[in-house]
């Protein structure tokens, strides 16, 4: 399962009540990426609850494809978020209050933790394989984004 489908919105119930409708808990499902690609309702949100949603669908959902949001844009693009705050130095319990923070999101930080392994395990193996196809530059490019995340 995939991290995005493991970060969920933060005080899911009121921002239902305030849009009056209901959305699903998680962030990516497609009935909340609809309401943030649509903009329906966001006028009933209070200001900073809208601000927050508002700057998450500027963030993530912005793109040029076709089949936006179902494009997988705001998914590897919430990904990249994720790495760099991890490259910043933050463990997944600081990752995890900074989403909270920034966007409104959040995720339990075992599968922060579960996400950042699963990357670390397969930048290994391919670290492994440029090793054994004798792609040294490359090799040694991998060990040092790998040795990155691991910190």
């Amino acid at each position: 399962m995939a991290i995005t489908d493991k970060i969920y919105v933060k005080n899911h119930r009121q921002l239902s009540s305030q849009l009056e409708t209901n959305i699903p808990k998680g962030a990516f499902k497609g009935a909340t990426l609809d309401m943030l690609f649509q903009g329906k309702g966001l006028e009933k949100l209070d200001d900073a609850t809208r601000e927050r949603v508002l700057d998450f669908a500027g963030d993530f959902l912005d793109c040029n494809c076709d089949n936006n949001p179902y494009c997988g844009c705001p998914e590897r693009k919430f990904i990249q978020y994720l790495l760099e705050l991890r490259a910043q130095g933050l463990g997944p319990d600081a990752i995890v209050d900074v989403m909270s923070d920034d966007y409104m999101v959040y995720a339990y930080s075992g599968d922060v933790l579960s996400f950042l392994d699963n990357g670390i395990r397969t930048l290994e193996a391919a670290e492994g394989l440029a090793r054994v196809d004798g792609h040294g530059e490359k090799r040694d490019e991998i060990r040092r984004v790998k040795d990155d995340l691991a910190r």
